[in-house]
């Protein structure tokens, strides 16, 4: 489809101003690479060449239709696309969905013809693609894109073609442009995948106005972000979605919110304006990211040196303190008056060598990250002998390093000096500094894809099954669990909390909390009661039976004289903690989109006020809640201690977190969870309080309905015997799996490794570790047998299989420890790759196998795969439909 032979445009046209007039014309561009074909019954020729009346009347296989015809007429059109085998159309076409039901039951039958066949479709409603490298315009813009690295995926057709207009004039090339529409069909996740493996593509930048298919566009995008960053631009951010939210997590976690952390988890850079984009697509890929926040600045004017001071507190990055040597060497060399500090002012009459001294001084400055140098044009210095220079320093560098040339006709031969030399250059200090940061949050966002987490002690399959009962009685007749069922599922999941019972009666709370000990704290529980301090539903502190009862009658009066029709279930009483340090919120909610994310952040009365909170979506592991952590206000008091609060050990609430994120992951049924407080107290962590939302809808006939990116799929999990008795236990890869890994491949001996690399492979990068470990478990799956030796587990095999972008295919690999080799292993690790690849519904999976290695290859013919020799290899195929 994106590299047709044969086009055919329906509704063609010659008249002047209609969209299949500039399809025609722009079409017309690549007629020397593919031949086109225009459909319009009513003329004989179009543009010169002949008119087909219908689409079935082209005497030869069409690659891609392109529609420009009335939407009534377009379900029928495709209809026919299908019965000739077109493989993609666009529909440039409006009148659907946009119009609303009229147009919503025209896409309906679209959507129904598209379901039946293998047609791929890009629209209705949107501008169309254009591919430069192959000559391929079918679009009906004016501009007309030259080749480039930047592939531009917009989903507004208007402000695509804007942005297409002014990356034009500014002579910014393409890989290839297009306007999604209505995304009946063709998304970003598909073409993040088709770009992903496209050679031309250097970077993809995304304008978002919704996501449409979350799960495949996160899958995609963390699939690629490693290798190609895909940059963001995404409209909406004010949406009010949190106004029926009925915990303190559904009010605090808003759409955009929830955007930012899906990209973040994805890899992708979120920027915050168009001007922001091409920027980035240009230095992103850059070899020289930068390893932490601390920018230095040189320059020769201080007034930039402010502006771009501001900028760096402004994008959350740092001024670098300078180190003593360079604080030293600068002193030594320049005038007494210079800043002696960063910025680095060297003064408006620094020549080309004082630029060079500071410029290599600051580069070789272990305290620095990256280096800005800032030019005004002042004293004699020529503003191209002095980028010549610096371009010289640049060509060693091992940091990134960005220049500002301030001014217009006088430094743009400069500028294009840098451009000529990939150096990123730019006209303010403020629009610089802005690309550095978003050069960082790339930087960390690769890191969190990279990050090993570490093993926590945390049940990946704790007894659920009668909690799934609870929540579905309780579903029947109301929409929140009570405090008891919620205590079950805390309990269920090993998260501490309080102790406490629910009382029906004042006497009842009297006996309970003499069972409890004293002081206790009555709370009351209704489900037409959102925030129980609003009525005056808390008392603490109770210190006897009488207090107790006196408490009880006086929350039922308050609660009853503030809202009379409120049912009242009874009142909790709960063992009082004491020596309380922080109070914290930890909760979830299903978004629109992204489905169950967690919150985390500073709790209690006041959390709606500070809105100091943190996202992430479910599932999360060590890593990926410490990062959830580090992106509050309360991490730092957490970490240093405030007043004369301590420091507390994080380990435990990494712990409580985890455990939290597999309760959201195993119940699809909870649309908002929230526990608040969830308190630090000696050291420990405790659940004061914790509310349930049910989601009516929530279905679970398919896995993990509620989650858009895969858990680790513990069914897999398997207890199995080698054939001299050694028991052994294969399951999926997790990313704690690094070490094992690595000593694994580290024991393989030199043949047994070149079987399975290709080469003789004895250590692994941490990089390449990650990809191994770190896995999709929706386009990858990877097997890993272990048995104990002593005290811990080793790795004696591993068996992978990566899906192939098209969704029928899956290429396997499998390698066995030597000791291990020959006694059933290697089949049991492929039989289960076969087993996964026709749960995922894959037609065929097949290998590369050296030809020398015959073991593998007697494995596979017995397992039923066809093998034939291609040069120096064998590849091996089995079919499974």
């Amino acid at each position: 489809m994106l590299n047709p032979k044969a086009v055919a445009v329906i509704g063609a046209s010659e008249s002047e101003g209609t969209v299949g007039q500039s399809l025609m014309r722009n079409l017309m561009e690549g007629r020397d690479t593919r031949k086109i074909y225009p459909v319009n019954p009513n003329r004989e020729t179009v543009m010169g060449l002949k008119s087909y009346p219908a689409l079935s009347k082209i005497p030869e296989h069409v690659d891609l239709a392109v529609i420009a015809t009335p939407a009534k007429s377009v379900p029928g059109l495709i209809e026919e696309c299908a019965q000739a085998e077109v493989d993609g159309a666009i529909i440039v076409s409006a009148g659907f969905k946009e119009v609303g039901p009229a147009g919503e039951k025209l896409e309906s039958e679209i959507s129904e013809i598209r379901s039946k066949t293998d047609i791929r479709i890009l629209g209705p409603n949107c501008v169309g693609l254009a591919r430069p490298q192959v000559s391929l315009n079918a679009t009906f813009l004016r501009d007309n894109p030259q080749p480039g690295q930047i592939a531009f995926v917009s989903q507004s057709g208007a402000l695509g073609a804007a942005i297409l207009n002014w990356a034009v004039s500014a002579g910014i090339g393409f890989s290839l442009f297009a306007s999604l529409g209505s995304t009946l069909d063709i998304d970003f996740g598909d073409l993040i995948d088709y770009l992903g493996d496209d050679p031309s593509t250097r970077s993809i930048i995304l304008y978002m106005e919704g996501v449409g298919n979350a799960k495949k566009f996160m899958s995609a995008a963390r699939g690629f972000a490693r290798t190609k960053p895909i940059i963001v631009i995404k409209a909406g951010r004010h949406a009010a979605g949190a106004k029926a939210a009925s915990s303190h997590t559904g009010a605090l976690a808003g759409d955009f919110e929830v955007y930012e952390a899906a990209f973040k988890r994805a890899g992708v850079v979120l920027v915050d304006e168009i001007g922001d984009i091409f920027n980035c697509a240009s230095v992103l890929d850059s070899r020289f990211l930068p390893a932490g926040p601390n920018l230095g600045i040189v320059t020769n004017a201080g007034g930039p040196a402010v502006l771009a001071a501001d900028a760096v507190v402004t994008h959350g990055c740092k001024l670098a303190e300078l180190s003593p040597e360079t604080m030293d060497t600068m002193g030594k060399t320049l005038p007494p008056y210079w800043s002696h500090g960063n910025p680095l002012d060297i003064l408006g009459d620094a020549n080309v060598s004082r630029y060079e001294l500071a410029v290599k001084t600051c580069i070789a400055d272990p305290k620095i990250d990256g280096l800005l140098v800032i030019y005004t044009p002042q004293g004699t210095t020529q503003p191209t002998q002095l980028a010549e220079a610096i371009t010289k320093i640049a060509a060693d560098r091992r940091k990134p390093m960005l220049t500002v040339w301030m001014g217009e006709s006088g430094v743009r031969d400069s500028r294009a000096i840098f451009q000529r030399n990939n150096i990123p250059t730019y006209q303010t200090p403020e629009e610089a500094v802005k690309t550095y940061a978003y050069m960082y949050q790339y930087r960390r966002n690769l890191d969190l894809l990279y990050q090993t987490p570490q093993e926590l002690p945390v049940d990946s399959s704790p007894p659920k099954a009668h909690l799934k009962v609870v929540i579905r009685n309780a579903a029947k007749t109301r929409k929140a669990l009570t405090q008891s069922e919620v205590d079950r599922f805390l309990d269920a999941y090993d998260i501490p909390r309080a102790k406490g019972a629910l009382a029906k009666s004042a006497e009842q709370a009297a006996t309970i909390a003499i069972d409890l000990g004293y002081p206790v704290a009555l709370k009351i529980l209704s489900q037409d009661i959102l925030h129980k301090t609003d009525v005056g539903g808390v008392v603490t502190g109770l210190e006897s039976a009488q207090a107790v009862k006196d408490a009880y009658k006086a929350i039922v009066d308050r609660a009853r004289k503030a809202k009379p029709d409120a049912r009242i279930d009874g009142i909790y009483v709960q063992k009082m903690v004491s020596n309380i340090d922080y109070e914290l919120i930890l909760g979830s909610k299903k978004d629109k989109d992204f489905g169950s994310v967690i919150l985390f952040g500073m709790g209690g009365v006041w959390v709606e006020l500070f809105h100091d909170v943190a996202i992430g979506l479910a599932p999360l592991n060590q890593i990926l809640a410490r990062r959830v952590m580090e992106e509050t206000k309360i991490y730092g008091a957490l970490t240093k201690g405030l007043r004369n609060k301590k420091p507390v050990d994080l380990r435990p609430l990494e712990e409580v977190i985890v455990r939290f994120s597999s309760l959201i992951v195993d119940f699809p049924e909870i649309a908002e969870m929230d526990i608040n407080p969830l308190v630090a107290t000696d050291g420990k962590f405790c659940v004061l309080d914790a509310r349930v939302i049910i989601d009516p809808n929530a279905v679970d006939h398919q896995p993990y309905p509620h989650l858009v990116i895969t858990p680790y799929p513990a069914k897999y999990i398997i207890h199995w015997r080698l054939k001299d008795g050694t028991e052994v236990t294969l399951r999926p890869v997790k990313p704690e799996d690094e070490p094992l890994e690595l000593e694994f491949v580290r024991g393989l001996s030199t043949e047994t490794s070149r079987f399975r690399f290709f080469q003789i492979i004895k250590d692994l990068p941490h990089e390449a570790l990650v990809r191994f470990c770190n896995i999709d478990y929706d386009r990858e799956m990877a097997i890993i047998a272990e048995k104990r030796e002593g005290d811990r587990m080793i790795e004696i095999g591993v068996s992978r299989l990566i899906i192939d972008p098209g969704k029928k295919r899956g290429e396997f690999a499998v390698v066995v420890a030597d000791n291990y080799q020959s006694k059933g292993l290697g089949t049991k690790l492929v039989d289960m790759l076969i087993e996964f690849a026709r749960e995922k519904g894959l037609e065929t999976i097949y290998g590369t196998v050296m030809s020398e290695n015959i073991k593998m290859i007697q494995l596979c013919e017995k397992l039923g795969f066809t093998t034939r020799r291609e040069h120096e290899n064998v590849t091996t195929e089995l079919k499974l439909t």
